[in-house]
């Protein structure tokens, strides 16, 4: 009967081995903070904690490891002549609040009137998801997302909508849940020409 036992524990040590590595003074700041929470980082469920939590925000900060706006670097222009609006509504995103590190959990709408070039409707979200995955404010994600559309793709209008909960709200202080956020950029013909304006919020949903 074939013995298992050795091939099992050097899967498990290749798998750890993987693994991202965590300094000794990350997995440390961990622990000061579960003492101070209240709790024993020594237990035997928080043994391995310290690491679990330090390459869970590595994870969530991964953001700030890429420019958001390599997303938008292949453009296609063999379009039909399509001039019209593009709208990519109700993108889900999962933030933190750079006040509390709380999570910001919400949906995005994005859309644009391009002049002579499209983008995949994926790097839209791609855009997003670059800024979220980083410390944020609701109101700096809306702008920076709008910004590096207009920025990159040069189109004729941008309108960013953003929805969001925000836990250090609703999990703690005022302790307020159900309450959410919305807030938007209009950029170009969306700012500046109230139809164009009425189109995209209207189909929005707003």
């Amino acid at each position: 009967m074939a013995d298992y036992s050795d091939t099992f524990d050097e899967a498990l040590a290749a798998r750890e081995a993987a693994k991202l590595p965590v300094p000794d003074d990350v997995q440390e700041a961990v622990r000061t903070l579960l003492r101070w929470a209240g709790e024993d980082p020594d237990r035997e469920g928080l043994l391995d904690t310290p690491k679990r939590v330090a390459r869970a925000w590595k994870e969530y900060c991964e953001g700030y490891d890429e420019n958001p706006a390599i997303h938008l670097a292949r453009t296609f222009q063999e379009v039909g002549g399509y001039d019209e609006l593009v709208l990519l509504k109700d993108i889900p995103f999962h933030s933190h609040c750079e006040h509390h590190m709380a999570p910001i959990i919400g949906k995005a709408s994005i859309a644009y009137m391009p002049t002579d070039r499209v983008v995949g409707i994926s790097k839209l979200a791609r855009v997003l998801h670059g800024y979220a995955r980083r410390l944020q404010v609701q109101e700096r994600l809306t702008a920076e997302v709008a910004q590096c559309i207009w920025d990159n793709l040069k189109p004729h209008g941008v309108a960013v909508v953003i929805e969001a909960s925000h836990s250090c709200m609703t999990a703690r202080g005022v302790r307020t849940p159900g309450v959410g956020m919305t807030t938007s950029r209009l950029l170009g013909c969306f700012l500046d020409d109230p139809l164009s304006r009425k189109e995209v919020l209207s189909l929005m949903g707003y």
